[in-house]
């Protein structure tokens, strides 16, 4: 019998009076997949997030965690929950913390490996008040490491944490991963979502717009930037292709909607110096398919030509 997935809605709708926060939203998470949920605010984030928590009960649809109701995953300890903003125990030796909620798990990470792993060495004898905001994001992590859960839910995970403590938190979170247990996060951080996500899930006004591998959601943004050392812009609009032109720090920077016939032309004419060609990143991606416009039961084929016109009209 095939494992159940980590995580699935299947055409879950949730209201707000008469506004709907999501639509017929669908979403399956394979075990030991890193998800991120991508979306401008109000896009349904924090909903579809209570929803998976159990928090919220959807108005029609269903979810399941692990093939049961959130609630039961929840009680049984195999889903940890971290969230920027939530208030940590108070009147509690951080140390102190981390050894009472060991004892509440059959098969915890031991103490010590934890106390590592999320950097609290050096605070270990600190009051859960007094700890600064980085302090205070290392120490929730590790009380969602403690558990060894088999799903981490995440809101914005590296909030107020040191370029160090993030490295250290994704890699954690990635041996996890290899280990078998599943990470669904949200972020605004779209360098976070394409430096460590398998899968972005991007949501706008309630509906899942596209979903795919960071790569896959940069090629449905059509068109490349071509750059080369120039002192002097003047000579390259013109060129094929080329819709758009910026200098900067000695180097023009060509939007264009056809690489090759830029590049060919660029060479014809001698220009080619330090030349270099990149597509769209996952910033450029998810703006433009927030803004291309949509509605319910759009094929991601028909949002990613609304796109095409969106960038080509520039």
């Amino acid at each position: 019998m095939p494992q159940q997935p980590a995580v699935e809605f299947d055409a879950v709708s949730y209201r707000y009076g008469s506004v709907n926060a999501l639509e017929d939203f669908d979403l399956r998470v394979e075990r030991g997949e890193v998800v991120a949920l991508l979306g401008p605010n109000g896009a349904g984030k924090s909903t579809a997030m209570n929803l998976l928590l159990g928090v919220l009960p959807p108005h029609s649809g269903r979810v399941r965690l692990f093939g049961d109701d959130p609630a039961r995953a929840v009680a049984t300890g195999r889903l940890a929950v971290m969230f920027q903003e939530n208030r940590l125990p108070s009147r509690y030796i951080v140390a102190d913390l981390l050894d009472f909620l060991q004892g509440l798990y059959a098969n915890p990470i031991p103490v010590l490996e934890v106390f590592e792993v999320a950097g609290l060495t050096g605070i270990l004898g600190r009051d859960t008040e007094k700890l600064s905001g980085g302090e205070a994001q290392r120490a929730r992590f590790a009380m969602a490491l403690i558990g060894r859960p088999d799903l981490f839910v995440l809101d914005e995970p590296t909030s107020a944490l040191d370029v160090e403590s993030r490295r250290a938190l994704w890699t954690a979170l990635r041996a996890h991963a290899d280990e078998g247990s599943t990470v669904v996060f949200s972020t605004h951080n779209l360098d976070e979502a394409e430096d460590n996500a398998d899968r972005v899930v991007v949501l706008a006004k309630g509906l899942c717009v596209a979903t795919g591998a960071p790569a896959e959601i940069k090629r449905l943004v059509p068109g490349r930037t071509v750059s080369v050392e120039a002192d002097d812009d003047a000579a390259l609009a013109d060129l094929p292709g080329v819709v758009s032109v910026a200098t900067r720090g000695g180097r023009a920077y060509l939007t264009s909607t056809d690489a090759d016939a830029t590049v060919l032309e660029l060479a014809a004419r001698g220009l080619v110096r330090d030349l270099e060609v990149v597509g769209a990143n996952l910033e450029e991606a998810f703006v433009a398919l927030t803004q291309a416009g949509f509605a319910p039961g759009d094929r991601l084929v028909e949002l990613a030509g609304r796109v095409r016109e969106r960038v080509s009209a520039r």
